[in-house]
């Protein structure tokens, strides 16, 4: 039960950011702070991360720039929580690391998902302003939550639970309201161009 726990709640994390994950974890586990296999505490294993992560940083706070980073990322995220979700499992037997894996990945992909949708409502307002604060709540969250998961894994997977379900409901109803805005922009932008005196889309004298 912990061992599915953990692979949700840093599943949920990878959805988030990947690299800051593998970071927490493998530092973790240098530090003897945690169970998670040897290979996550490797020094090449965290320079690269680290060095992702810090590409990560930067991207993650560039209006538009975000949302193509997380479309690179569709791949990266799911696929490095199902990873993680399977070194969690550790020694276990096939059928447990399968299903690790599956929740691993499953929960990685629902909150890339939240994550890029939500990306997308904030660009319709291209400010940097609210991309940095995402950015940097989104990895004051993921640090929070996956060292919380280390100790406390069952409480860290009902909060990322909590996270998630809050994360689609919010993102389904900005996603509603830039829609229906962008719906008027496009309305305004017709009858500006078909005003009197002509026809839609063209001058008067044509």
């Amino acid at each position: 039960m912990e061992s599915l726990a953990l692979s949700f709640s840093s599943g949920w994390a990878s959805g988030v950011n990947a690299y800051l994950v593998v970071l927490v974890l493998g530092v973790g586990q240098r530090l003897g702070a945690t169970d998670a296999p040897e290979v996550l505490g490797r020094w090449d294993v965290l320079a690269a991360a680290a060095f992702m992560y810090a590409i990560e940083f930067v991207a993650d706070k560039i209006p538009y720039v975000d949302s193509a980073w997380d479309a690179i990322s569709t791949v990266i995220r799911p696929t490095a929580g199902a990873v993680v979700g399977v070194l969690v499992a550790g020694d276990a037997d096939s059928l447990d690391q399968a299903v690790s894996a599956s929740v691993g990945g499953a929960s990685a992909l629902a909150s890339h998902l939240v994550k890029a949708g939500g990306r997308l409502a904030i660009n319709s307002s291209p400010e940097p302003v609210t991309n940095i604060t995402a950015s940097v709540v989104e990895d004051f969250v993921v640090l929070g939550l996956v060292a919380f998961a280390i100790s406390h894994p069952v409480a860290a997977a009902s909060v990322a639970a909590v996270f998630l379900v809050v994360g689609l409901v919010v993102v389904w109803f900005a996603l509603k309201l830039v829609r229906r805005g962008w719906r008027r922009f496009r309305d305004r932008r017709s009858r500006r161009a078909g005003g009197p005196g002509g026809p839609p889309g063209g001058p008067a004298w044509t």
